[in-house]
This record gives structure tokens, sequence and C-alpha cells, in this order.
């Protein structure tokens, strides 16, 4: 019954992000919409309405406003269910790295959740608390958590086939494609570029030696009688 979003609903009820009194900045970045300051502002009416009032008036002023949600927020602390989660498996209470940085006009917080010395999940948001909160939520997911809903996994990226360096001979390796586009390595064929140059034989003996004609080597001779060898 008691949690940021279901405060916030209650203040969005009553128009209380129009009565803050905001600095220009947050204002202009949407600080009136901020379910934080909405949850505060709600809080800090009821805590009027106690020292006003009393107990017994705060506590029906609550339920009345809670019954008239029309549909109430579930509980997003996940800060807290990965406190729970931290402290069953690791024996240790996670803390947070918390920093802030400007992204054009307005201010983002990027926190890093740890158990121990190893980061559990990293999360973004507007706010300090909200980043946290998304960093917890990025740790239970991690964590195989069955509360928080995992998101869908990123497809695999298909490998791409190594190409082959064409061989000493000049030819070139081309693969055979399929119907998606992807090239298969096991269907390789090996095309050559040029037809082989044609073999000129060496002229023989007794044949005239033309200009540019390499010289007919003389015959082997045999060393003890000097005849030529066949």
């Amino acid at each position: 019954m008691v949690n940021t979003n279901t405060l916030a609903q209650m203040a969005e009820q009553l128009d209380l992000g129009g009565y803050l009194y905001l600095g220009k900045g947050i204002a202009k970045g949407g600080g009136r919409n901020l379910k934080s300051l909405l949850a505060n502002a709600f809080e800090a009416v009821l805590g009027a309405v106690f020292l006003d009032a009393g107990y017994d008036a705060a506590y029906h002023y609550y339920l009345n406003r809670y019954r008239s949600l029309p549909a109430p927020a579930q509980d997003e602390n996940f800060k807290g269910r990965l406190q729970q989660v931290a402290q069953e498996r690791f024996g240790s209470t996670p803390f947070y790295d918390s920093e802030g940085a400007r992204v054009g006009a307005q201010r983002e917080y990027t926190s890093v959740v740890f158990a121990g010395s190893e980061p559990l999940g990293t999360g973004h948001g507007a706010t300090k608390q909200e980043a946290e909160q998304d960093a917890a939520r990025a740790a239970l997911q991690g964590l195989g958590d069955g509360l928080v809903a995992k998101t869908a996994p990123k497809a695999a990226r298909t490998p791409r086939p190594r190409k082959r360096r064409a061989p000493a001979g000049g030819s070139r390796t081309t693969a055979a494609t399929h119907d998606d586009g992807a090239s298969s390595p096991e269907a390789l064929t090996i095309v050559p570029d040029a037809e082989p140059e044609p073999v000129i034989p060496s002229p023989q003996r007794g044949e005239g030696q033309g200009e540019g004609r390499e010289s007919p080597q003389p015959p082997t001779r045999s060393r003890q009688f000097g005849e030529p060898l066949e």
C-alpha cells in the first residue's frame, strides 16, 4: 500500500505537481511529473493532516485516497528485493556507486550496484534514486530472480566465414551463397584468372638459332669414352 508509485498516483489525483515550488532547471526538465517528488509531496500533505487532526484522521484519509485509485500500482522496490537476494546468496548488503552527468539540458545519473567487490548491475535515471532502482533491477535480472521480468535476449550474430588467401598460381576463390545471402565456407570453388600460357619447346639440335632464342644445351657425354649418352 505504501510505495513511490502508489503515493505518486494519489498526488496526481490532487494535482500536487502544480503546487510545487521548483527551480527553473528542474521545472523545465519535467520535475513536476517526477514520481519521487510527487510521492514526497503527498507524504507532506498526509503529515499535515496528522499534525492538524491526529492519527485517526490521517489513517482514514489515506485509506479513502487509496480505495479511490482505479488500480493500485505494483511495488517496484527493486532495491529492497535485491537486498534480500544478496543477503541470502552472498551474506552481504549491496551498496551503490552513483554519479551524475549533464546530458544536454538535463542531468542524468548512472549507478552501479556491488555485492562485495563484484558489480551486479548498472542503471540510469533522471534522479539518483531512479538510477539505483534501475541498477537493482538489472542486478536481479542478472541473478535470475523470478520476480523480475527478463528482457528478450539479443539475437546472436551470424559468424562470417574467413576469406581464404588466393593460391600461388594466381587463382582466386569464390564462395557459394545461400538464398539468405550468407556465404558457405564449405562450398568453395577455385576459378583460374586466365588460361595458362603455352609452353614453347626449346629448339632441337640442328635447328637454326634465331634472334631471341636460347641456344641449345650441348649433349651430355660419357666421362670415360667421350661418347654422347642417349
